[in-house]
């Protein structure tokens, strides 16, 4: 299991993504844009991160040795699988780095919290004189009497608070004192003082509550980064994807394109033989702009994914300019989809977010613990005990301290505010908390079924309409040559051909975006499960159901 306060770096991407094999891709041609000076910065140009953080902080765990392979930068090209994307992301997101020292940072209220049972070492050392005048007035001529005192005092000792509402305080004391009139003297004690709590404050859970809050605060933080670590695995496969298509759409749109500019150049052909008039030059040329057209959309839409997934794996030695070429393909023989409700039970279990919403409804109850007890008065039981020794001298003085000379106090000390507001609003406030919490949990676990259920029927849409798509591209295929040779033979015309034609593009455009939609549709499925790191192989904190007694 990965240590809580560090970014998922274990990544065992190994695994058989569901429906996926890795072929090799056409290689990715130039988006063929302007490229200003500014594509060939880094992708950190604008705020580079610090080498290191300022001292005393956290430090995050450093990633693990990376053996190139595929998903090497080199001369401006990057190749990359799905898998080496999402495994790119977890080293160098940047809003990963981030997100992980917030457990840290959660961290060190328990570390607070923890401290109200320290021990506590303290110490005092004063020093005093004092000079007293005594005047005789019934006494002519006697002078005034002068008395010069001094009394010094040293003390240390040791305190602490338990959680079973005592306080414990061990002291040993000195003091020295000396005037003109006697002689000096020391004298030294050592003392116990016992405080027990025993209405408010007296229960052990109710001292513990807000470390128990504290905990649970932290625990929180490591669901939350689980949950932004899932979203991002699933931004990153759906960039990634969304890459892909716009490679196949820029590609299908440049072999349309090439398909009108013979269709055109055909034509033109038959046009200067006589064997069809000058009007369906008009046709071949508008279809021809018409694919030059959607060719510009399409490259500028893949110059877009692009730059999304640069942003999201965040290459150290990429810059803006980087291409990328896709190592992975979708496969259209996709497995059939596991029964919505195994989801649906998953998500129970799994989900991150609901995860959070039961640790809040935990939290809630230890805060009702803790403000139950202000309803109570304070009656304190206290004892004191201690054991002194007189001497001339400071060593004397201690080995006294086992005689006759002792003190000790017994005695209750109670306090209650009458009406007791403040505290009856704090036990209120508790638990309307508490059950807002328990509604937003009821509320979360229902839109989370639903979250689960659209997902689903989603990603079963999409799978039919892979063959649905492939069907239609079939038979668009066939009515194409069917135009093609009537065409040859003068019996069709160059706009039919052209309709035929544009029918294809949109036929083989759609299967595409069929096989893409699916391949998103189950990471997004799986990431509504909260099932999408474990199916792929990623560990990271927050895998455990919690557990919410009602």
């Amino acid at each position: 299991m990965m240590s809580p306060t560090t970014v998922p770096r274990r990544a065992l991407l190994a695994l058989a993504l569901s429906g996926l094999m890795l072929l090799p891709a056409t290689q990715a041609q130039a988006d063929d844009l302007p490229t200003p000076p500014w594509l060939e910065e880094r992708l950190d140009a604008w705020g580079p991160a610090p080498d290191t953080l300022p001292e005393g902080a956290p430090q995050p765990h450093a990633p693990q040795a990376w053996s190139p392979g595929p998903g090497q930068v080199a001369s401006g090209q990057l190749e990359l699988s799905v898998e080496n994307a999402v495994f790119m992301a977890l080293q160098n997101n940047r809003s990963l780095t981030m997100e992980q020292l917030q457990p840290l940072i959660t961290g060190t209220f328990e570390a607070v919290e923890r401290a109200v049972f320290d021990p506590v070492v303290f110490g005092e050392v004063r020093l005093s004189e004092d000079e007293t005048v005594r005047q005789f007035t019934e006494v002519v001529e006697r002078p005034d009497e002068v008395t010069r005192s001094q009394r010094d005092r040293a003390e240390a000792g040791l305190r602490q608070s338990l959680p079973t509402g005592t306080d414990i305080e061990l002291s040993l004391r000195t003091v020295r004192a000396d005037s003109d009139r006697t002689e000096e003297q020391f004298t030294s004690r050592a003392g116990l003082t016992l405080t027990q709590a025993l209405l408010r404050g007296a229960r052990i859970d109710s001292n513990l509550a807000s470390l128990r809050q504290a905990r649970v605060d932290t625990q929180s933080s490591l669901y939350e980064f689980r949950g932004f670590t899932e979203s991002l695995v699933a931004d990153v496969e759906t960039a990634y994807w969304d890459y892909v298509l716009a490679s196949r759409r820029t590609q299908i749109f440049e072999e349309s394109l090439a398909v009108a500019g013979q269709q055109l150049e055909e034509t033109r052909q038959r046009i200067r033989v006589g064997d069809r008039p000058e009007s369906e030059e008009i046709s071949a040329r508008a279809e021809e702009a018409l694919r030059r057209q959607g060719l510009i959309d399409a490259r500028s839409q893949r110059a877009q994914t692009r730059i999304r997934l640069l942003q999201l794996i965040n290459p150290p030695v990429a810059h803006w300019g980087t291409q990328v070429t896709p190592l992975d393909e979708p496969d259209p023989q996709v497995p059939a989809l596991e029964p919505v409700g195994d989801h649906m039970e998953l998500a129970r279990e799994l989900r991150p977010a609901l995860n959070e919403a039961r640790l809040r409804v935990q939290r809630g109850e230890l805060e009702v613990i803790r403000t139950r007890q202000g309803l109570l008065p304070r009656l304190d039981l206290f004892v004191t005990l201690g054991q002194s020794g007189y001497a001339s001298a400071f060593g004397d003085a201690w080995r006294e301290v086992d005689g006759p000379g002792y003190d000790y106090s017994v005695g209750l000390q109670l306090e209650y505010p009458i009406g007791n507001r403040a505290a009856r609003a704090d036990a209120q406030r508790a638990g309307l908390s508490r059950q807002q919490a328990l509604e937003a949990l009821g509320n979360l676990q229902q839109l989370t079924a639903l979250d689960v259920q659209n997902a689903w029927f989603e990603a079963s849409r999409t799978r039919e309409q892979i063959q649905a798509t492939q069907l239609t591209r079939e038979l668009q295929e066939e009515v194409l040559r069917g135009e093609q040779a009537r065409f040859r033979v003068g019996t069709g015309t160059a706009l039919a051909l052209s309709q035929a034609q544009r029918d294809l593009l949109e036929s083989q455009l759609d299967e595409a975006e069929a096989i893409i939609r699916h391949r998103q549709a189950l990471t997004e499925l799986y990431r509504q499960s909260g099932t999408l790191l474990l199916r792929r192989g990623i560990e990271a904190p927050g895998d455990q159901a919690v557990e919410v007694s009602f």
